[in-house]
Order: structure tokens, then sequence, then C-alpha cells
């Protein structure tokens, strides 16, 4: 009996030793991130070097978990195709949690109030409302909700689809585009930092970000979500928002 005993206990010894093992060898592992960097404040690339809201949020969260992050740059469209053929790890690019998103991958607690809103360029006095966009010419960035919701709301606008979100400003900018509609976040930074363009103060829709995550990891779901409970308690997460976001963007 005392000698069945002594190998169940070396037995479960051994499994608690593989499994420190395990959870010590995951740790250490990189964190695979995809992002499309085009997309300020949330990320984008400033001399050189990736940056933005979404970025520095994300590195903190590795910091936190003891893993060093490893970017990957995608074009929006791919980044949740990607993470279901596991590229990657996690995306992280300013994605609204919606629904039909949440019927192929999991989401972190949203950790951003974000929202659509339509921007024209200053001096526009013909659209002085979202509603006034119907039967305009407006630009959205392909694979955004923008596309799919410009289009249930306001059937009658011509839309025109651009890859990058600098695209569509221009096309606004130059005229080609009576008007934009894009995330909030991203409509803020261009007016602070470029000007020429104004945001409509009536906002189309209020969404949340989240961190998309594979729905066969959701100890890395729960990670996540730890870690991002705990820069919120220490102050990490409300330097880093208040470092991006002025209280108009808000």
């Amino acid at each position: 009996m005392n000698t069945r005993r002594t190998l169940i206990a070396a037995a479960l010894s051994g499994l608690a030793i593989l499994g420190f093992a395990g959870g010590a060898h995951a740790q250490g592992e990189p964190l695979r991130v995809a992002t499309d960097a085009t997309f300020p404040p949330m990320e984008f690339v400033e001399n050189g070097k990736r940056t933005g809201f979404d970025v520095e949020l994300v590195e903190a969260i590795g910091k936190t978990l003891g893993r060093k992050i490893e970017w990957i740059d995608i074009d929006f469209k791919g980044l949740v195709p990607g993470l279901i053929s596991k590229r990657f790890d996690m995306a992280v690019s300013g994605i609204y949690i919606t629904d039909e998103r949440k019927k192929v991958v999991d989401f972190t607690v949203p950790y951003y109030a974000g929202g659509l809103v339509v921007m024209v360029k200053d001096g526009n006095t013909a659209i002085k409302t979202p509603a006034d966009i119907n039967g305009k010419k407006v630009s959205v960035q392909v694979g955004t909700k923008s596309v799919s919701f410009t289009k249930e709301k306001y059937p009658q606008v011509q839309l025109l689809e651009v890859e990058k979100n600098q695209e569509m400003f221009n096309l606004v900018d130059i005229g080609r585009a009576d008007a934009a509609v894009t995330g909030k976040p991203a409509a803020y930074q261009y007016v602070r930092t470029r000007g020429g363009l104004k945001v409509l103060p009536e906002q189309i829709t209020t969404e949340e970000y989240g961190m998309a995550i594979r729905k066969d990891t959701p100890e890395l779901t729960k990670a996540v979500n730890g870690a991002l409970e705990k820069l919120k308690a220490d102050g990490t997460y409300a330097q880093i928002v208040n470092k991006w976001f002025s209280a108009g963007a808000k």
C-alpha cells in the first residue's frame, strides 16, 4: 500500500513539474500580435517606428504577462482570417466588437469606446448631419464596419472603398469624395494633426474596441483580460489613454 502511494505521489509530482515547465515556457514565448499600422492614433508608423494607443497598451500587456510582443503587419481585412488560420495569436487594430465577428473569434473585455463619425471638408455647408450624406460620394476603408453600416443606414450613398485609412481622408481633401465615414479616434487625430477636414458633432454609432483572440485559446483571452484589469488598477491604462486622446477626442 505504501509503495503504491509512493508511486502515485511521484507521478503527481512529475506531472506538476511538467505543468510548471509548460507554463514557464508559454510565459516566455513571444506573443504574436497582428495590426494594420495605418490608423492613428490607434496604431501607425512614425519616424520608422510603430506607435500609437493600441501599440503602447499591447506592449504594457506583454510586460505584465512576461511575454515579448512580436508584431506582424497586415491589411485590416486580413486580420480575422489570419487569426483564424493561426498566423498569429492576437489581432489588435482598432477592431470593433460585433456579433458577426464574435461568431468566429473571441474578444477580450472592451478596452476603449469609439464609434463611427462623418468627416467632411472644412467649410462644407451641404453636409451638416450624418443624414445629409445620402446621395453623396462617401469614402470608406474596405473590411471595416463603415462599409456595411453606411450601405445599410444610408442606401443612397455612392461608396468609394479604399485599402488604407489615409486614402479615405485624401479623397475628401481633394474633393473626389464628399465625406468619409470612419472611427472617431482616427478622425480627431487627423483633424488635430493635419487640418482641412472637420468632424460632424453628431456621432453615427457608439462602438467598443476589443482585442481579437482565437476561440481555441481561451486561456490567452483570460490572461489578457487579467493584464488589462491590472493595468487599470495600477494607473498605467489611464496614463496611456491620457497620452493619446484629448478630452475632445473621447
